[in-house]
């Protein structure tokens, strides 16, 4: 028992070593978490990020990387290894959807993918073998500057996408909305990396230089068929309803790319079994039939939507011999991998136009079940 006499002196010793004690918590713990947090987003971020070795600071496979990002909100900034890890995964053709610097299932499934392709364990953490792996692939710089054409800024652009079937008949085209929504989907990046990437740059000015992804650049264009298939060709797909993905092979049996996708719904579930490809076709129009029965639509007839990237198809629609089925692009090239679909097989419109342009006629398509 403490003498009374002593009691204030012991109280206000107990207090002055727990304050201490804090303090020596926030100076030496705090400072380890804020080592934990991604560096400031830029282009320099990007191109100098690399994977730490374990036990030697920032790391994603860390314990205290992993309890500072579980402890972080759902929209802080993106990471530049993350983003650094999404380029070079595209430019190996394992896609890991829209990038955007953020570790979500298109990105760690794509990764898990590129491992096992590489004869390494299945995985979907970035582990220093895998990042040795990734980056023999490109020396290049992870993200470069573009300037902005007078065609960039000029568009045209639709003012708006109305988000009924029935309205979007009306419009003349189902263009871009905005210069942001143009240079994400050709750098196959999602638009908030875009403006995180280029704070306060006018994107609708000619002449304006930004950072953006080093991919190669989606195009427009409607390629002729003489020059189709591109190699390395398609032989097979395989479309993998559990997992939800695409799979490329040649007719090797080698896999050529790898695609995040959203796979049917339970309104209007993907087929299973086996089936081909009957055709390809680059930029279409987009006709309703009211047999589709899809959810939101009340016309009664027939209406056909007018071509462009905001189509419900988006820019390629790689026809199945199975009617009304198909492989195809899609407005919403962030939500790929994440939603449903009305049946078919969505991928965004760069892999859209990627497996298109070297897919064979007739290739075998095989879906998964589990």
């Amino acid at each position: 028992m403490i003498p009374k006499p002593w009691r204030p002196v012991c109280v206000a010793l107990l207090a002055s070593c727990l304050a201490a004690h804090g303090a020596a918590a926030r100076t030496g713990k705090g400072r380890k978490a804020e080592t934990a947090q991604p560096p400031a987003l830029t282009a320099e971020a990007v191109n100098a990020a690399t994977l730490a070795q374990p036990g030697a600071g920032k790391s994603e496979g860390t314990k205290s990387d992993a309890k500072a990002r579980r402890a972080k909100s759902s929209d802080d900034k993106p990471d530049p290894l993350i983003v650094k890890a999404q380029v070079l995964l595209d430019r190996a053709r394992f896609y890991p959807g829209a990038i955007d610097g953020r570790k979500g299932d298109n990105y760690r499934h794509a990764l898990s993918a590129f491992a096992v392709a590489q004869g390494l364990p299945a995985g979907e953490t970035l582990t220093p073998e895998i990042w040795d792996k990734l980056q023999a692939t490109s020396d290049k710089p992870a993200v470069t500057d573009y300037t902005l054409s007078e065609a960039d800024a000029a568009g045209p652009y639709v003012e708006r996408i109305p988000p009924k079937m029935e309205e979007q008949a009306e419009l003349k085209s189902l263009g871009y909305t905005n210069p942001r929504e143009m240079l994400a989907e050709r750098f196959h990046m999602s638009r908030d990396l875009v403006s995180a990437l280029n704070p306060g740059k006018p994107l609708d000015k000619a002449g304006t230089t930004i950072a953006v992804a080093a991919v190669d650049p989606m195009g427009m264009d409607k390629p002729k068929g003489k020059d189709l298939p591109q190699e390395p060709k398609v032989e097979r797909i395989e479309v993998d309803k559990s997992s939800r993905d695409v799979r490329a092979y040649g007719a090797d049996g080698k896999l050529v790319a790898y695609y995040p996708a959203s796979i049917g719904s339970a309104e209007k579930p993907a087929p299973s079994g086996e089936t081909k490809v009957k055709g390809v076709a680059f930029d279409p129009d987009y006709t309703y039939n009211p047999k589709y029965a899809f959810k939101g639509v009340k016309a009664q007839h027939k209406f056909t939507i007018q071509s462009g990237p905001n189509n419900p198809v988006g820019l390629v629609w790689i026809d199945l011999a199975i009617p009304s089925y198909g492989i195809h692009g899609t407005p919403e090239p962030e939500k790929v991998g994440k939603t449903e679909s009305h049946g078919c097989i969505r991928l965004t419109n760069w892999n859209a136009r990627d497996l298109a342009a070297h897919v064979t006629r007739g290739a075998k398509v095989t879906f998964k079940d589990d």
